[in-house]
């Protein structure tokens, strides 16, 4: 089992963000310029996981450093089938994170959610960028 996968299951948004490169480019099934950055894409991650009702993946698919995970999940009452296709770095970080969802009413349903959770999660992305790095 990919732990992309694991942890979204159990909804681990540390973990999530753990698995996330600095420079991960994350191309949402609903808005058509990707979003590029750690912050913004932890933000969005952790947006999808309120969003989201009850995720399971129910496919994986690997081949070398390309992931493809297949899931159904709820958004509100309709049920969303989709895939996460990631692309891992050589450190094994997630890359790439592409997302695709049908039908189109479970996409239409998933684009007004998160419409709705973008302001906290611009402020999110915004707060992670501007805080001080730390040394480890």
């Amino acid at each position: 089992m990919h732990p992309f996968r694991a942890a979204a299951e159990a909804g681990d948004r540390d973990a999530i963000e753990a698995m996330l490169a600095d420079d991960v480019v994350f191309t949402s099934p609903v808005v058509f310029k990707p979003y590029s950055g750690k912050p913004v894409t932890a933000a969005i991650l952790r947006a999808v996981l309120r969003v989201f009702a009850g995720i399971r993946y129910t496919r994986e698919i690997s081949d070398g450093r390309d992931h493809a995970l297949l899931f159904e999940a709820k958004v509100g009452d309709l049920t969303i089938s989709g895939c996460d296709f990631l692309r891992t770095n050589d450190a094994g970080l997630v890359e790439e994170l592409t997302v695709m969802v049908r039908p189109l009413s479970a996409a239409k349903a998933l684009a007004e959610a998160m419409a709705a959770e973008f302001a906290q999660v611009e402020r999110e992305a915004r707060e992670v960028a501007a805080a001080p790095a730390t040394a480890d």
